[in-house]
C-alpha cells in the first residue's frame, strides 16, 4: 500500500513540475497533464489515508496532514483554472514546495 502510495505520489510529482514549469514559462497550463496530476495525487493520498488507519505512526500521519495541505492549495489552483484565471506563481510554488516537503517526509518514514 505505501509503495503504491510512493509510486503514485513520484508520478503525480512529475507531472507537477511540468505544470510549474509551463506556468512560470508559458504562461497557460496544460488541462490533461493538470487532470491526470490530480488523479494521481488523489489517488495516492487515498492510499496514504488507509496505510495511516491500518498501521498509524507519526511519520506517516505527519505526512498525511502535510500532503493534506498540499491538497489544498492544488484544489485552489484548480479553482483559479476553472475560473480562467492566471495561476499565481508564489502559490504554484508553495503548492509544490508543500508537496516535496510531505514526500520526503513519506520517504524518510517508510525508508527509514
Amino acid at each position: 500500500m505505501l509503495n503504491g502510495a510512493i509510486t503514485l505520489f513520484a508520478l503525480a510529482a512529475v507531472g507537477g513540475a511540468v505544470l510549474a514549469y509551463t506556468r512560470i514559462v508559458k504562461k497557460d497550463v496544460n488541462l490533461p497533464i493538470a487532470i491526470v496530476h490530480g488523479i494521481l495525487a488523489a489517488t495516492a493520498l487515498v492510499l496514504l489515508i488507509i496505510a495511516v488507519t491500518h498501521t498509524g505512526g507519526t511519520g506517516l500521519t505527519a505526512a498525511l496532514v502535510v500532503f493534506l495541505i498540499a491538497a489544498i492549495g492544488g484544489f485552489t489552483l484548480l479553482s483559479f483554472h476553472l475560473r480562467m484565471r492566471p495561476m499565481p506563481v508564489p502559490l504554484v510554488l508553495i503548492h509544490g514546495g508543500v508537496a516535496v516537503t510531505a514526500f520526503i517526509i513519506l520517504l524518510i518514514t517508510v525508508l527509514g
